[in-house]
């Protein structure tokens, strides 16, 4: 896949994985397009490593969609995390 479709599957599943796991978040939405971003290439690796198959197929493939999704609810969990102690201890 491109670095278009990439990009479409991640800001899709940030979107996704916002709907998930509604609440506020500080940094709006261009951090949840990032995270999206971010989270379709991780689940992809995990999906790799952990059960090794290859999660990416393509664009249209379920499997690659999952990974995306699932990688986003990761970094968006840990991301809320992070942020979280930081506001308290400021």
């Amino acid at each position: 896949m491109g670095i278009i479709a990439w990009i479409l599957i991640g800001l899709l599943a940030g979107l996704i994985a916002k709907a998930l796991m509604p609440g506020k978040d500080p940094g709006g939405i261009i951090i949840t397009m990032l995270i999206g971003i971010a989270g379709g290439l991780l689940g992809g690796w995990l999906g790799k490593v952990i059960f090794g198959v290859d999660s990416i197929d393509g664009f249209f493939e379920l499997s690659t969609w999952i990974a995306a999704i699932i990688g986003s609810l990761i970094l968006l969990a840990l991301y809320r995390l992070l942020t979280r102690n930081r506001h308290r201890h400021a």
